[in-house]
């Protein structure tokens, strides 16, 4: 089964978190052959692995744990296949998040934290979820970022956010109220709390250059 056409495949993990169609949209515009499987065989076979997804922390890890998806994917990074985390599958990647009290695939050390109530900027309160368009600074000369223009911007839709233990894993800052962690990156695995298949032209260059990313940060 590992033959070219299987092994140039990128495989989007289904784990029943939705937004999985607007990803594989978003590859079909750049020409990129894809799969949407819940079948850790295939996902194996794939070249890159994406996991999406959008809802709550706590079904999302009872989803994983039943499929054993959740032991792929720790063995997938460790194993140095590329990975690209969207959203809700950049939250779970933590240790743990506030949202269910949910312990999460801890393949980043940190926890993802609930927006504060009083969430504010210029005198005015926030409306929690953060959603709609907002301007990510992103790590210079990660080859996933290569080529995005500053002040860029990218559409959101979340209550919670990545606080990594370790900020060196940091890839991307927002602001919105208050300062929070945007994006991770380390070795073969990158994540982003925005989505890039809804944020126009930066981020299809994202998906683009995650699609032909060898899986290091300086590839």
């Amino acid at each position: 089964m590992k033959d070219r056409k299987r092994t140039g495949m990128i495989g989007i993990v289904d784990y029943r978190a939705g937004n999985l169609t607007s990803v594989a949209r978003a590859l079909a515009h750049l020409g990129e052959p894809c799969v949407i499987t819940s079948d850790p065989r295939i996902l194996d076979d794939a070249g890159r692995i994406i996991f999406p997804g959008v809802g709550a922390a706590g079904a999302a890890m009872a989803n994983l744990r039943e499929t054993g998806l959740d032991e792929h994917l720790r063995k997938w990074v460790r194993q140095g296949k590329p990975v690209l985390g969207i959203c809700l599958g950049t939250q779970v990647i933590f240790d743990h998040s506030e949202e269910d009290d949910t312990d999460c695939l801890g393949i980043v050390p940190g926890k993802v934290r609930r927006f504060p109530p009083d969430l504010g900027s210029g005198g005015q309160r926030l409306k929690i979820p953060h959603m709609g368009w907002n301007r990510v600074a992103l790590r210079k000369g990660h080859p996933v970022f290569a080529g995005i223009p500053e002040g860029a911007e990218f559409f959101f839709v979340h209550a919670y956010y990545p606080a990594p233990a370790d900020e060196t894993w940091a890839a991307g800052w927002t602001e919105y109220g208050i300062r929070f962690c945007s994006a991770v990156a380390r070795g073969n695995l990158v994540a982003v709390q925005f989505h890039p298949e809804k944020s126009g032209r930066p981020g299809l260059a994202i998906l683009a250059n995650f699609c032909r990313w060898g899986g290091s940060d300086a590839q």
